[in-house]
């Protein structure tokens, strides 16, 4: 059985992103919030996957393609924070992430819950803006009226 490539790129959107927090915690560098901001280009990447493919694939609606890349975004996002939530409780539980939120956007004790349901929302909000930046990059290559293609 063939996996949708939305599935299949999101996979890959959440091995990457693991993959590099994983290479940063066991180079002691997690503390560094600004490195943490590298992860949005796993999500350029698999939802390029994703456009390049149907663009391949003679798929030229824009409205499929943003579609098709937002769910692949989302599956990323969605597995990311899953994947989150299930090594939080691993390494410690509320401690562990209470080690994060120091050095990102929490003040206070954040429970797993409440960090994994602030970072979904800024997963959320990154797949949209990766979507829209990569259909206007892709937009020329669809079909439109308004570049005279049929």
């Amino acid at each position: 059985m063939k996996l949708p490539k939305e599935l299949y790129n999101g996979i890959i959107i959440f091995i990457g992103i693991s993959l590099y927090f994983l290479l940063m915690e066991a180079l002691n560098l997690a503390g560094l919030f600004y490195l943490r901001l590298f992860n949005i280009l796993f999500v350029f990447y698999g939802a390029n996957r994703t456009l390049k493919s149907n663009f391949l694939e003679d798929k030229k609606v824009f409205t499929f393609n943003a579609i098709s890349a937002l769910a692949t975004s989302l599956i990323g996002v969605f597995l990311s924070i899953i994947g989150l939530i299930i090594y939080s409780y691993a390494k410690g539980g509320d401690q562990y992430v209470q080690s994060l939120s120091e050095t990102l956007l929490f003040g206070g004790n954040p429970s797993i819950m409440t960090y994994s349901i602030s970072l979904l929302f800024e997963g959320i909000v990154s797949a949209v803006i990766v979507t829209f930046i990569l259909m206007l990059y892709w937009d020329t290559r669809y079909a439109s009226d308004k570049h005279g293609i049929n």
